[in-house]
């Protein structure tokens, strides 16, 4: 009889045991969900388009409360409401994740160049914001690599917006880039203009692929790498890290 009652009560034991395993898993994934839809969402970067200033092999948070909440904020963006709450307009300069218009499931990644009403044109490599030209200034060449993969050093410059915003641009094909010159764009309201920083190797706004971006197709404010390994990397390959992490981006602000 004794036997009996010593293993029903480590059975009901066992029973509880699993239970509050499964209690605290469930309440982990949905503290996770909470946070990755209110708070902040992990990315990486898989394309160049914004070098020198993010690059391929990059892992970055992106802020999911910046400018308010739309459908897409929501893991598979499901159509529960449409616009945004909490709404608040990206700053020019900002870089931003975005659902891409044509078919909103796919995460773009570039800079906020035109805001609402903003009439942008390229003219000669170089950015103009209502019929001014934006200033640049060319600092020292960077070097990236070619469609065969060499290193080869390309223009960079300082570029800075009207609003005081300060970055890096690499020009690969100098001023006569495919989008180096344009007609001008103007930006219909409840849209933004977005461009890369690797301004001839760039599928953004000046292409119709991409074009002006909604601002309900906004996912967050990219705001802090917190990983970053060399390209063509495994970052589960924990025994390369000590040559493959950049650790000098690691916990970078971006800029």
């Amino acid at each position: 009889m004794a036997n009996d009652v010593d293993s029903k009560t480590k059975a009901t034991k066992e029973e509880g045991g699993i239970f509050e395993t499964i209690k605290v898993v469930v309440q982990a994934l949905l503290i996770a969900l909470v946070i990755r839809t209110l708070l902040f969402q992990p990315f990486n970067i898989p394309s160049g388009s914004l070098i020198p200033t993010l690059l391929i092999g990059d892992y970055l948070f992106v802020s999911k409360y910046t400018y308010g909440y739309s459908r897409y904020s929501i893991p598979f963006g499901p159509p529960v409401f449409s616009g945004r709450v909490w709404a608040a307009e990206p700053k020019r300069g900002d870089i931003a994740v975005f659902k891409l218009p044509s078919d909103n499931s796919t995460d773009y990644i570039k800079r906020v160049i035109g805001l609402p009403g903003d009439r942008i044109q390229m003219i000669d490599g170089i950015l103009n914001i209502n019929g001014q030209p934006v200033k640049r200034e060319r600092i020292a060449d960077y070097v990236t690599s070619d469609n065969w993969g060499r290193n080869v050093p390309v223009i960079r410059y300082n570029e800075t917006l009207p609003n005081g915003v300060t970055h890096e641009i690499i020009e690969r094909e100098g001023d006569t880039g495919t989008f180096d010159n344009t007609q001008v764009f103007t930006v219909p309201p409840g849209h933004f203009f977005m461009m890369g920083d690797n301004r001839d190797n760039s599928l953004d706004s000046r292409d119709r692929s991409v074009g002006y971006v909604p601002f309900e197709n906004l996912v967050g404010r990219a705001e802090i790498i917190f990983f970053s390994i060399d390209e063509g990397a495994s970052a589960w390959k924990i025994w390369e890290w000590p040559y493959t992490v950049r650790w000098n981006r690691i916990f970078s602000t971006i800029k």
